[in-house]
């Protein structure tokens, strides 16, 4: 399988960089049993029944884009430089890892201040990424980090304006409790307090694990031959009793459908065995077409980027064929894409991933 074989051509007017208000009121792409239909996802109720199971992925993201000054005294007095750190992850160390720019403008032991009372030293750098240390620690640290910190949103939104406070509350899912992520699930983004009561309502039940979604989600796929691909990790966990649910739901005939490939990933990861059992652990699984799926009945996503981990990971679900099929007709309907955007409910025919 090449690359190419995962490209499609996007208007460039088709990328949201807000989104829908409120966040149900997104358009969603219907796709089951040969068809596709368009609805809303406040029409959720319509497509799902009594005894489904909806898994939600709860991590929170971070504030983790933050801008600064690099102070340094020299031979024409003191000048500065600013600098923007996107933090990937805490280290062992208590340090985090992070990316830095213009790395060219600092030197190793410098120290970058975001606020008065709130700053980071450069310890090392190495394949691209640095390593900070900061001078606030625990609920200090987290505090400075909200009063400082912008969302880290995707490169194709900030490419077109910058994060601001509106951000901090859409880039944000409604049940978000786990902090650590630096990229939201954003499928999950669609969902509010009444549609999922509503959803609860009618007999949908809801299973929450949580993947920290890293900055690698937005890396793009840089070989041909898409089998050479490395996939970055992430860290996860289902916990023993969503891994029962989850399995008690299969065994009495309900669907698993994930929200997001981020809880779909994850909890494929935990059933590489065949079946579902409680896991912790760092996550690179790498799903394209081919991959036999032992959980997922069904898909709630939104539109990915062309030639990305994303499109592999649909067309492996749903068929190479379907996927350039349902891309095709929301281009042609105006479907909003990417993370603030529109989304979809993939439900696929048995046999249907090839």
């Amino acid at each position: 399988m090449k690359l190419t074989d995962f490209d499609f051509e996007l208007p460039e007017r088709l990328i949201a960089t807000r989104p829908a208000v409120p966040r149900s009121a997104s358009r969603l792409l219907v796709a089951q049993a040969g068809q596709i239909e368009d609805a809303y996802c406040t029409d959720l109720p319509k497509w799902l029944r009594c005894g489904d199971r909806l898994v939600l992925n709860d991590t929170k993201v971070i504030p983790a884009r933050l801008q600064g000054w690099r102070h340094r005294q020299g031979a024409d007095g003191l000048t500065r430089a600013a600098m923007e750190v996107t933090l990937l992850s805490p280290t062992v160390t208590g340090r985090w890892a992070a990316l830095l720019k213009p790395l060219k403008k600092i030197r190793d032991g410098e120290e970058i201040r975001f606020s008065e009372n709130f700053s980071a030293r450069l310890e090392a750098r190495r394949d691209g990424q640095v390593e900070l240390s900061f001078n606030l620690q625990g609920a200090a640290f987290d505090g400075a980090l909200a009063a400082c910190g912008l969302m880290p949103l995707p490169p194709y939104i900030a490419a077109k304006r910058p994060a601001d406070a509106q951000d901090k509350v859409d880039y944000q899912t409604v049940f978000a409790r786990a902090p650590g992520a630096v990229a939201a699930p954003t499928a999950s983004l669609h969902f509010d307090a009444a549609l999922l009561a509503k959803l609860q309502g009618i007999g949908v039940r809801v299973s929450f694990v949580t993947l920290h979604v890293g900055a690698g989600t937005f890396l793009p796929v840089k070989v041909d031959d898409i089998l050479q691909h490395k996939m970055h990790s992430e860290w996860g966990r289902v916990s023993a009793a969503a891994a029962t649910e989850i399995a008690a739901t299969k065994a009495a005939g309900g669907r698993i459908i994930p929200v997001g490939t981020t809880a779909l990933r994850l909890i494929e990861t935990a059933a590489r065995a065949g079946s579902i059992k409680a896991w912790e652990g760092g996550t690179d699984i790498f799903i394209y077409p081919g991959f036999t799926f032992h959980v997922c009945d069904g898909l709630m996503t939104n539109f990915h980027l062309p030639k990305s981990t994303l499109m592999m990971l649909v067309s492996a679900f749903m068929g190479r064929s379907r996927i350039k099929d349902i891309y095709a007709h929301a281009i042609a309907n105006d479907y909003r894409f990417f993370s603030y955007g529109d989304s979809s409910l993939l439900l696929p025919q048995k046999n249907a991933h090839l």
